[in-house]
């Protein structure tokens, strides 16, 4: 009877744990968490260091990401980010464009304007100071632009530049040149040289016209500023516009049509041509970085003194009072 007995098996259950297969789920989870954090973390090291304008060509982007299709160009980059910023370029690129005038803060702008105000300042006490320029101020108009300090040499029915039909400048033409080149020189800032016409039609049997009689005035005017001491460098561009754009359009047969501009141009005026020729823009020179306005500057009270007084029309130097800009004597 006991060898037909059956054998007593007993189960023994283990309470408490995480047995079977959920043993190592809580692991997988963990993993794809910390790696969460640190794509986190990378995520806000890379925004703190990226300039504004590409946070905002970003921001753009994913706003309107159709935009992409329309951008065309030969960028390698996935995402437009705007004018002259490519996100696939690197350190050098960036080391580079970062001496372009967008990544130069409102106070370098700042600084800019001041010093292209004081030099027209400078301008208008000239013409009134000296007895070179003094008797030709009416045919000089200057004014602050979004490009620059814009100086122009405006033709008068019995006093023109020059001849007709001639690129050569008249002996009063070379003396105003010679005049505003030193004050010009002041800053590293380069200058813009454009010659007009006015509307009158102008052709030679060879085919000479306007435009190329507006470049050589605008290329005599350059070797004349070279002349008398400008440096070369100083020299960006010269261009002949013809008649292309009037002083006067409902006048297009006025003789101040005819003229010479010198434009003393902003850094971001001069990387945009550069950018306009597909070229990288110059670095800036480390002069254009020094002199900062500064309040706390000692001679900061008698500059802005000045300033005002040449702003008011009055100006004391050496113990003569000159009065100008339009007030009477």
């Amino acid at each position: 009877m006991a060898e037909n007995a059956q054998p007593i098996i007993i189960k023994k259950i283990k309470k408490g744990g995480h047995g079977g297969h959920h043993g190592g789920s809580w692991k997988v989870a963990y993993a794809d968490f910390v790696t969460a954090m640190m794509a986190f973390f990378l995520l806000l090291w890379l925004l703190s260091s990226t300039n504004q304008e590409t946070l905002t060509g970003i921001a753009d982007y994913f706003q309107s990401p159709s935009a992409i299709d329309a951008a065309g160009g030969s960028s390698t980059s996935m995402i437009k980010l705007g004018d002259n910023i490519d996100s696939s370029k690197g350190d050098g690129d960036k080391e580079r464009e970062s001496n372009s005038f967008e990544y130069y803060s409102e106070a370098f702008e700042r600084m800019e304007m001041e010093k292209l105000e004081q030099l027209q300042d400078e301008l208008e006490y000239e013409i009134e100071r000296s007895p070179a320029l003094r008797e030709f101020k009416d045919q000089l108009m200057i004014e602050i632009t979004d490009e620059g300090l814009h100086i122009q040499i405006i033709d008068k029915n019995n006093r023109p530049m020059f001849d007709l039909g001639s690129a050569k400048l008249k002996p009063y033409a070379k003396k105003i040149l010679r005049e505003i080149s030193p004050i010009l020189n002041k800053v590293e800032n380069k200058i813009s040289i454009s010659g007009h016409t006015d509307a009158k039609g102008y052709m030679r049997s060879d085919g000479y016209s306007n435009w190329e009689l507006s470049s050589d005035r605008a290329n005599s005017a350059r070797r004349e500023l070279l002349r008398v001491g400008t440096p070369h460098k100083k020299v960006a561009r010269v261009v002949g516009l013809a008649s292309k754009f009037l002083l006067h359009k409902d006048k297009p047969y006025d003789p101040q049509n005819r003229r010479i501009s010198i434009l003393l141009m902003k850094k971001k005026t001069e990387d945009n041509i550069y950018r306009g020729q597909g070229l990288e823009p110059e670095k800036m020179p480390e002069s254009m970085l020094q002199n900062r306005p500064s309040e706390s500057s000692s001679g900061s009270d008698e500059q802005s003194s000045l300033q005002d007084a040449i702003r008011g029309g009055t100006i004391r130097r050496s113990g003569e009072i000159i009065r100008f800009r339009g007030t009477a004597e």
